[in-house]
């Protein structure tokens, strides 16, 4: 029942991802979700060009958009779906935000902070421990990037 559940998210942050790229950012999505109800509480891809911000990455910006509309700073309770393995600045963020469970699309042995780098939720500066599923669409979400790298490289 999870698997289908959580395909179904990643989809839509696939979808996301593809908006993105469409910008001509970096195309990463991300969708956050209650687990007690199943509601989407955000959704969104990367937008650091469009805003100007090196932090808005599809990963936070669901964060800030979730704290908004529950008028709090922490989101507990919830499920982040993302296409790429969140570098560490967004890592450190999921776990200030108090989310339950990160589900990631493809992995990232050069740029994740999560189970590469500095694996942050292993560090004992991490006060909050979450449960981590990878590989859910993995190759859906890892061609999205990849294409989108060897079109820029041909660009010059």
């Amino acid at each position: 029942m999870t698997e289908n559940i959580d395909h179904r998210y990643m989809e839509i942050a696939l979808e996301e991802a593809k908006e993105a790229e469409k910008r001509d950012e970096v195309p990463i999505g991300a969708v956050l979700v209650c687990n007690e109800t199943n509601e989407i509480l955000a959704q969104n891809g990367n937008r650091t060009i469009e805003k100007f911000d090196p932090t808005a990455h599809a990963e936070i910006l669901c964060i800030r958009e979730s704290c908004k509309k529950i008028e709090k700073q922490r989101v507990p309770g919830t499920t982040l779906y993302v296409t790429l393995e969140p570098c560490t600045m967004c890592a450190a963020a999921i776990a200030f935000a108090r989310i339950d469970r990160l589900v990631i699309g493809a992995i990232d042995p050069k740029g994740g902070g999560v189970l590469h780098g500095v694996k942050f939720f292993e560090q004992e500066t991490c006060h909050h421990k979450i449960n981590i599923d990878h590989g859910v669409m993995a190759d859906e979400c890892s061609l999205i990037l990849k294409e989108f790298f060897q079109a820029k490289r041909k660009k010059g």
